[in-house]
């Protein structure tokens, strides 16, 4: 089994900034690809950032330049750093990750971001 349990969010003002963690735990490699993904009121869940073979990021065209995501594979943590946040990122964001050995798709909990104009 794989367990994801998230922490930080919140609510910020436009130009802000928040990070979001994200422990993992089972049967994931540090190469899995781990991303995160986000879902407003009324949309589809998107892409936000994916980090894959522990290095190789991309990102949505949206945050490009504003949010970072990286990984500490000693902690089996991924993490999204948003900086210059604006009221758009407002969201459910949700951590994934692709465990190779259980062939699966794994998420979160979800975790509220909300950025005031």
């Amino acid at each position: 089994q794989v367990q994801l349990v998230q922490s930080g969010g919140g609510l910020v003002q436009a130009g802000g900034s928040l990070r979001l963690s994200c422990a993992a735990s089972g049967s994931i490699f540090s190469i899995d690809p781990m991303g995160w993904y986000r879902q407003a009121p009324g949309k589809q869940r998107e892409l936000v950032a994916r980090i894959t073979n522990g290095v190789n990021t991309n990102y949505a065209d949206s945050v490009k330049g504003r949010f970072t995501i990286s990984r500490d594979n000693t902690k089996n943590t991924v993490y999204l750093q948003m900086n210059s946040l604006k009221p758009e990122d407002t969201a459910v964001y949700y951590c994934n990750v692709f465990s190779r050995l259980r062939g699966g798709d794994y998420w979160g909990q979800g975790t509220q971001v909300t950025v005031s104009s």
